[in-house]
């Protein structure tokens, strides 16, 4: 092969990128059934801001002691 010649993709094989699609769907139903506690936005907005909050007030305190 000289330098002027294209250089041929590797094909990965069938069942490689099959058993990747079948591990990723299963991925996203495990979570979906599983780990997903999904909950409002809003709540979800809730909870950060309370963090948000904590962690201002325990960076306040840390300074000030």
């Amino acid at each position: 092969m000289t330098t002027s010649e294209p250089v041929r993709p590797a094909a990965p094989r069938a069942r490689e990128v099959q058993a990747s699609v079948l591990a990723a769907f299963q991925l996203v139903e495990d979570a979906h059934y599983f780990g997903s506690d999904r909950r409002p936005r809003r709540v979800r907005a809730r909870v950060r801001a309370e963090r948000a909050v904590a962690d201002r007030k325990l960076a306040r305190d840390l300074h000030a002691s």
